[in-house]
């Protein structure tokens, strides 16, 4: 069985449970990080010396970082769906997006998440997280634009491309305290997913 390091609660680490359910797959998931602990021990460090999570143990296999875990996943376990299709084209485009997610939209996103759900509302920087909510909201205008006429990011099938955006979305959609531009194809789209029995299952919880 699949072994998943990571507390529920990490953005990263549901992206992958969300993975894992879409492929059907089962799996034991441990917590760690921040309130539990265990990324500075030296067994863990063993597993994953950055000391960050998710780790997947597959057996002797041993991976990080999120989206490379999704990768892999889909190449491994799911040769039959729409996720990480072969065609080079397409892979890229999803990679596209991967990249992006890592690159552009968490290290925007982050702030603002940071100060809304983990920051006491007296020690929040006001004019600090207004400039973050609206870089943040440059990238996903960004992405709105892209799926117009679109009814998933890469086409008309479900890829984990969705599973990656959708998971930073609910962090979009879910926080309070902020007004968000109208964005009605990243809502259309979003509200799709947020159908889908695992994003309700892993991702679709207050953000804590």
């Amino acid at each position: 069985m699949l072994k998943i390091w990571g507390r529920a609660n990490s953005v990263n680490v549901q992206k992958v449970l969300w993975c894992c359910d879409e492929l059907g797959l089962s799996f034991e998931r441990i917590d760690a990080g921040m309130q539990f602990g265990h990324v500075d021990d030296p067994e863990y460090r063993s597993l994953n010396p950055n000391g960050q999570i998710p780790t997947l143990v597959d057996g002797t296999y041993v991976l990080w970082e999120s989206n490379s875990i999704l990768r892999y996943l889909a190449l491994q376990y799911g040769a039959s769906s729409t996720l990480y299709p072969a065609d080079p084209k397409r892979r890229a485009s999803i990679d596209r997006w991967l990249d992006w997610s890592l690159s552009a939209l968490q290290p925007a996103e982050r702030p603002v998440f940071i100060s809304l759900v983990r920051t006491d509302p007296d020690k929040r920087d006001t004019a600090a997280l207004a400039t973050h909510v609206q870089t943040v909201a440059e990238r996903w205008k960004l992405l709105d634009a892209h799926l117009r006429g679109r009814f998933h990011v890469e086409g008309d099938k479900f890829t984990i491309a969705d599973i990656v955006l959708g998971a930073f979305a609910k962090r979009w959609f879910g926080l309070t305290g902020i007004e968000r531009p109208t964005m009605p194809s990243l809502e259309r789209w979003y509200q799709r997913l947020a159908q889908r029995a695992p994003f309700k299952k892993y991702i679709d919880h207050p953000l804590t």
